[in-house]
């Protein structure tokens, strides 16, 4: 059975035997193995345990071939897991591997099987102003926009996470002419209840200053949650600071918050993401009253 999860979760990656590589160029079998060299030709060479193999730089993604794929696309995979369909095992000679084969069979199975609300997990790849770019199976690009990742409004996607993470998202929208995938991660954070439970007030907790305004900062508690704070000069964007908690007004869906001191940004432990769902499908999900999203 063939596995399109993102690459690095394979539940079976190298090393593997003669046998088995034989086993799974006959089955077509996806594997996965870690990329070692790139040569001056791009292409790109896997270690397989009993042996080495090359993947044939037209071979290494999607459109390589056609030119819509950047070069850097394959410098990028040295020293990383990639997954490959096994295409011949020459006597003498390294096996000759398929990336590009590997992606286009996760590509059908994508826009043949997921729908908008499906749950899938996957791998942050790279980070932007305007969102995260995600690997949905087997070294499949998704955008994630920034609009998506939260309900706490951040400035750029690695102010919530990092290259490498290892997330879960729901399937936004699938672009069938264009072959594109667009991810929304917020919906499996918890709604305004569920994480306002966590805090109380008088309590007084650390947060991170999102947006300043007029009448007030609004501090970062949780991903999925933010207090006002009152008007304070001192604030800026991006700020760490500790807040007492004045009051939770739920049926407002309001914190009230009295920010005490700015603080070293390396002394605050960034909240970690809670998930609340991690796999099925939403049809819907609602925030708060009259704050739902539709699939």
């Amino acid at each position: 059975m063939n596995c399109y999860l993102p690459e690095g979760r394979h539940p079976r990656p190298a090393p593997y035997t003669q046998e088995e590589l034989r086993k799974a160029m006959l089955s077509g079998e996806i594997l996965e193995g870690i990329a070692y060299k790139c040569d001056e030709h791009h292409d790109l060479f896997v270690d397989l345990g009993c042996v080495r193999g090359v993947i044939p730089r037209e071979e290494t993604a999607v459109g390589i071939r056609e030119g819509t794929l950047r070069e850097i696309a394959i410098l990028s995979r040295v020293g990383k897991p990639v997954c490959f369909r096994v295409t011949e095992l020459p006597e003498g000679l390294p096996p000759v591997l398929s990336r590009r084969a590997a992606q286009e069979e996760a590509l059908d199975h994508i826009f043949e099987a997921w729908s908008p609300g499906d749950i899938i997990p996957a791998v942050v790849t790279s980070l932007t102003a305007f969102g995260a770019f995600c690997d949905v199976g087997c070294g499949i690009t998704a955008l994630l926009g920034i609009e998506s990742i939260s309900v706490s409004r951040i400035a750029h996607s690695r102010d919530r996470f990092r290259e490498g993470q290892r997330i879960y998202a729901a399937v936004k929208f699938l672009d069938r002419e264009l072959r594109r995938i667009f991810l929304t991660h917020r919906e499996l954070l918890g709604t305004w209840a569920e994480n306002a439970a966590a805090f109380r007030p008088g309590q007084t907790v650390t947060g991170i200053v999102r947006s300043v305004k007029d009448y007030g900062a609004f501090v970062e508690l949780l991903p999925n949650l933010s207090g006002l704070a009152d008007p304070n000069p001192d604030l800026r964007e991006g700020d760490a600071v500790s807040v007492y908690i004045k009051s939770i007004l739920p049926e407002k869906q309001k914190i009230k918050l009295v920010a005490l001191h700015r603080l070293d940004p390396g002394a605050v432990t960034p909240q970690p993401v809670t998930y609340y769902k991690t796999s099925g499908h939403i049809d819907f999900w609602e925030y708060g009253p009259g704050q739902i999203t539709v699939f």
